[in-house]
């Protein structure tokens, strides 16, 4: 027999560097399981083979077809989040400030997989959260729901978040500092994650996650937790891939005079004309001649 017919399916429920946890279907209990050579190694939420070493432990030797793949890059690495995945629940609060360039990236790697996304607003006791409240408008007005609550009110955090949740395997990301264990806490209390307040000093958040990790959920679902972030680079996307990632454009770009339209410069775009009408944003349009102009100058060098 072979290796391939040896190994068994399961599914990665835990990634820390190159080590995994799997689960098998045959078998509740979770093997500790590596991969070999310098591929790319699968991420949570993947469906792998395992060839089964010893007990509990296992070799993964292949990763099976994805549905999608969610992902950063920069010109150093790669950070895998998650595989096979429903949808995006990004967290933020009014202290410590997030980043709309973080989110608007963020959003765009969601859109390029076609990953739904839904945004958590934490911390709803803060004094600041009206003003952050208000800056949420323009993902909104793209068709992306705003909840907003404290994850410390634990019974709020079910009841809001619970019909968002079920039945649907869903990646928990936000910046340092969001909150984002306490919440998951609240969801899986079996998590038990670490929390710790925010820098004050530095208005930065610190990582309390330093692995990626899927919980099951008591309302059905799966809840995957990543560490918290400071970059999004997008270079992995391609040009056409970062089109996707501004479902505004759509209806513009159908109006542009050429095929192979850029939307920075060209006569006859139908995303400059947008731009113009006020149809499409500048923060918007302007995040995407960022990315674009990041990936071009990484491919440069």
């Amino acid at each position: 027999m072979s290796r391939a017919e040896s190994a068994l399916p399961g599914r990665v429920v835990a990634a820390h560097g190159r080590h995994y946890r799997v689960v098998l279907d045959a078998s509740p209990a979770p093997r500790h399981c590596y991969t070999k050579g310098k591929k790319a190694g699968p991420a949570v939420g993947d469906r792998v083979l395992v060839l089964p070493e010893g007990l509990n432990e296992g070799v993964i030797i292949e990763v099976l077809p994805r549905r999608n793949l969610f992902y950063r890059s920069d010109a150093q690495r790669s950070k895998l989040f998650a595989a096979n995945i429903d949808q995006l629940l990004l967290v933020l609060a009014a202290e410590p400030e997030f980043s709309d360039d973080l989110l608007g990236r963020a959003l765009v790697a969601a859109g390029s997989a076609d990953i739904a996304a839904h945004i958590v607003l934490n911390k709803a006791d803060l004094p600041g959260t009206a003003r952050a409240r208000a800056r949420l408008a323009l993902p909104e007005s793209l068709g992306i729901a705003v909840t907003t609550l404290s994850a410390l009110d634990t019974e709020q955090t079910r009841a809001r978040l619970g019909p968002v949740l079920q039945g649907r395997c869903t990646l928990l990301l936000g910046q340092s500092g969001m909150g984002k264990s306490t919440l998951l806490n609240a969801l899986v209390p079996e998590a038990a994650a670490p929390t710790q307040a925010h820098s004050e000093a530095l208005g930065t958040g610190r990582h309390t996650t330093t692995h990626t990790r899927l919980y099951p959920l008591p309302m059905g679902g799966d809840l995957i937790d990543s560490p918290g972030f400071q970059a999004f680079g997008l270079q992995h996307l391609s040009a056409h891939d970062i089109e996707q990632g501004f479902p505004e454009f759509a209806p513009a770009i159908a109006q542009c005079r050429f095929y192979n339209c850029t939307h920075q410069h060209e006569p006859g775009c139908g995303v400059l004309a947008a731009l113009a009408r006020g149809e499409i944003t500048a923060q918007r349009h302007a995040l995407y001649l960022r990315i674009l102009a990041e990936n071009e100058a990484a491919r440069r060098y």
